[in-house]
Formats: structure tokens, sequence, C-alpha cells
């Protein structure tokens, strides 16, 4: 790599750190004031650094507009794809991957259950790719709900109770809250089958760059291959596996279980402003 490359971007990392003058950005780097001060206005004509009015430097808007644009590019379909493989490779059940849209939960992937008579009929069905349901009516629904600003999430109870919405019986706006608050707390929700041939249900949030939720993760199977209890025992692997979609996507989780879970190796992300 050329030197000066990787000069200017251990300056740009280092700055990822907060604002720094140009005595502490040469210490960081190991160089002379006036190899670092050529690279630092070489980043500034190019919009990568801003010089405040202390004299310290700090990252420019360009470096957050590239930024976001790589991000935009990044389809959580692709990003998520490998480690659904491996979590339904390990235990066998079927696992979707979710997103909210509105009021209902749209299933954007789905790794098929690798045990017998799963992949056809009604249950076959209810799960497919691009089948939608409504929100609370889903454990992945609820982790993406409980995730929801305030402004978003009242407006959400305050048309809940219409009945064109669901075939369910109208629920109190604040016992919804209620369940939905303790979903955020938890980092988790499941949704139990009502007869044998239902399914059961974990999920869990994958975080995007803000840090808040932007797609579910779910594991499901029906009543009588395994109950909620029986799937919640593989809580720790969901949580590694959205967990490790989050940091591959570029989101700020925090580390819940070690490396040997799911082999991401856990970075400690600085905490946002």
């Amino acid at each position: 790599m050329s030197q000066t490359v990787d000069r200017a971007l251990t300056i740009l990392a280092s700055l990822g750190e907060g604002p720094a003058s140009l005595e502490q950005a040469a210490a960081r780097i190991g160089v002379h004031k006036s190899t670092a001060l050529r690279l630092l206005r070489t980043l500034q004509e190019h919009g990568f650094v801003t010089r405040q009015s202390d004299h310290r430097y700090r990252l420019g808007g360009r470096l957050f507009a590239l930024a976001h644009q790589a991000l935009e590019g990044i389809d959580i379909r692709q990003v998520a794809a490998p480690y659904l493989a491996v979590l339904n490779e390990r235990y066998g059940h079927t696992v979707h991957l979710s997103v909210l849209e509105g009021d209902e939960v749209l299933y954007l992937d789905k790794v098929d259950a690798r045990y017998p008579d799963t992949g056809r009929g009604r249950l076959a069905e209810d799960a497919r790719i691009g089948r939608r349901a409504p929100a609370m009516a889903t454990a992945a629904g609820k982790v993406l709900l409980a995730d929801l600003p305030a402004d978003r999430l009242a407006a959400f109870l305050a048309e809940a109770e219409l009945p064109a919405r669901t075939a369910q019986p109208a629920r109190d706006p604040e016992e919804v809250r209620a369940e939905l608050a303790e979903v955020q707390r938890l980092g988790w929700a499941a949704d139990q089958a009502d007869h044998h041939e239902a399914l059961n249900c974990i999920a869990a949030p994958i975080a995007g760059t803000e840090g808040t939720a932007i797609a579910a993760c779910s594991i499901s199977a029906p009543d009588r291959v395994a109950s909620v209890v029986e799937l919640s025992k593989l809580l720790p692997e969901l949580l590694c596996t959205v967990e490790a979609i989050s940091l591959a996507y570029g989101g700020s989780p925090t580390p819940r279980w070690c490396e040997n879970r799911c082999g991401a190796k856990h970075a400690v992300r600085a905490a946002r402003d």
C-alpha cells in the first residue's frame, strides 16, 4: 500500500475518535507536523476533513455523504442471506427475514425447514416470500414495532383499533404499548401456536446504521415439531445471528455473545452522540 494513502486513511480513522489538533494528528500517525499538515490540507480540499474555528480538524461532510451512499446500496437481504443459511443448517427450522411496511410485516427472504412435510400446504403458504401479515400478529412484527420512534408508534396505536386492519379482536392501545415495551426490554419476541398445526416463532431485530431496527430475523416451526419453549432455547444463537448481520450491514449493536457462537468478531463501537 502507498505510504501516503496509508497515512491519510489512518488520519481519517483517528478523526473518527473526535476532532484533533495538527500536533495530535501528527502524533497519531507518527509523522512530522509538516507531513500531517500536507495530508490534512489535501483531505480538506476534497471535503473529507474540515478545520474548525478552534483550528482542530474533524471528519468532513463528503465522507458522511459517501458513507450514506454506500449504505444505501447495501441490500439487507443479500447481507443477511449467509447468516440465515447457517442458522437453518444448524437447527433445521424455517428462518425468515422480514421488514416493517406500514402496519404489516413483509417477508423478504426465507430458508425452508429441512424436515419432512414442511414445504407443502398451508404452513408453506403462510410463510412464503412476499407474504404480508399484520405486524402485531407476528413475532417479527412485534420486535420491529417495539423499536419505532415514539411518534410512529403512537400513530400505529391510534389506528390499531380499526376493524379493517385485522380479523383479530381489537386490543386496547395501552395493552399493546405495554407488550411492545416488554419486547423492547427483552430484545426479542415470541409468537405461540394456538393449535397443533400452527407455527411457533421467535424473532429478534437487526440494527441499521442508526442503531434502530431495520429488519427482523425469525425462526419458526410447526407446533408438532417444536414448542415455543423449545424454540426459545435457540435464543442465544438467534441474538448472535442478528448481531452478526447488524455488524455486516454497518449498524452498531451491543455485543452479547462470544464469537464461537456464530463466528462473528464483535467490534466495540463508539457511542453515538
